[in-house]
């Protein structure tokens, strides 16, 4: 994909300001679109490090995803549109990243094992050396910033596909029994399937701690969701329950090839005592 040109790429500076890049990239996009979005986007920091500092998808996605989401919603005319576009939108969002990176993995992409502390100061020391604006991860935040924009709209611009099958999304189903709005779901509709069907670590668990962390932003607003207990309590849980595996093609033993059948496998009970589990955390 060629880069879309933007004349004020300010994608380092917001960055620096927000301080993760699941952040950076929901308010980047939120802005794109003009939704205002601060509390939403803020409960995005866990997500960084590809989900809460695993190394799996890189937060950039998570937060893109989630924007695009925002967008679905309110273009859609009911919320199997919404839930439709949102994974689709967000299917180009990886589509693109991939292009660019040739993996959509943080720890693939950094070199780092972020879960460890050797590895996570190490990555600060280099970072530190390097300068910030050098960085590995803000030099691929100002690349994919215009490529990101450019891939959204695209994904946002298709023509609802009809289907005689009400659309599900795993998210979504997590989201509702964690007693979100209409809009909230439609926002994490994308992380279905892994991120965008993409089998990916599991969606279901990133909109678990999302809605954890949006809560405990709305109560602490002053506080970063780092300092979200409830998140590492959720990822407990969740271990316990998978064995400790996240990725989405292994716990479900399959990888979406479209919205239907993964709509289908929700239907029929797939996840089912998962999502009743992640919804209670």
């Amino acid at each position: 994909m060629n880069s879309a040109k933007i004349v004020n790429n300010d994608s380092k500076t917001v960055f620096r300001e927000k301080g993760t890049c699941s952040h950076t990239f929901a308010y980047l996009l939120n802005r794109e679109f003009g939704n205002n979005k601060a509390p939403e986007e803020r409960a995005t920091d866990p997500m960084a490090g590809g989900l809460m500092q695993k190394g799996h998808q890189c937060g950039m996605l998570w937060g893109a995803s989630l924007a695009v989401g925002a967008e679905a919603y309110k273009r859609s005319q009911n919320k199997d549109e919404a839930i439709r576009l949102a994974i689709t939108a967000t299917q180009k969002l990886l589509e693109s990243f991939s292009k660019r990176t040739n993996t959509i993995n943080c720890r693939d992409i950094t070199h780092t094992n972020m879960d460890s502390f050797f590895g996570l100061t190490k990555y600060m020391i280099k970072t530190m050396l390097q300068g910030m604006n050098n960085s590995t991860c803000f030099n691929l935040a100002e690349n994919w910033f215009p490529e990101a924009i450019q891939s959204a709209k695209e994904g946002l611009s298709q023509e609802p596909i009809a289907s005689k099958q009400k659309s599900i999304s795993c998210a979504t189903e997590v989201a509702k029994k964690m007693g979100a709005t209409d809009e909230e779901m439609t926002m994490v509709a994308g992380f279905a399937g892994g991120l965008g069907l993409s089998g990916n670590a599991c969606g279901a668990l990133s909109t678990a701690i999302w809605m954890n962390s949006l809560k405990w932003i709305k109560e602490n607003p002053d506080k970063s969701a780092f300092k979200n207990k409830n998140a590492k309590a959720t990822l407990k849980v969740f271990n316990t329950e998978t064995n400790a595996e996240l990725l989405c093609h292994k716990i479900c033993r399959q990888k979406f090839k479209t919205i239907e059948e993964h709509t289908k496998f929700i239907k029929n009970g797939g996840c089912s005592k998962l999502i009743a589990t992640l919804a209670k955390t």
